[in-house]
């Protein structure tokens, strides 16, 4: 039998959540797009939804992930800083070592 442990995880600053899976893919989303509200709709959540989500993000951590410009004419947009981009890489390579980490404790079990 293949067993397999199933682990979410998420960074938290002074006790709030900072980042985790959905808020990463929120950032990647508006990374690909250049918008915030279409992030939004490609991951089927509100705008509010995502708006508070980017605003926690860039409230909690040491600096914007994102920076925003206000629509208009040319239209509005949204682009990720490089130290989002910094975020989004420190965060899946703690996630990829947390799930190795979790395979080899199965593998060690005693469950077979």
């Amino acid at each position: 039998m293949d067993y397999k442990i199933k682990s979410r995880i998420w960074i938290e600053a002074d006790g709030n959540i900072l980042l985790g899976e959905g808020r990463v893919s929120l950032l990647k989303a508006i990374a690909e797009t250049g918008s915030l509200s279409k992030a939004a709709k490609k991951l089927g959540m509100s705008y509010k939804k995502a708006w508070a989500l980017i605003d926690a993000i860039n409230t909690r951590a040491a600096k914007p992930a994102i920076v925003t410009n206000i629509g208009g004419k040319g239209g509005g947009g949204a682009t990720l800083t490089p130290y989002g981009a910094t975020l989004i890489e420190v965060f899946e390579k703690i996630n990829k070592n947390c799930w190795r980490f979790l395979d080899k404790q199965i593998k060690k079990s005693e469950l077979e």
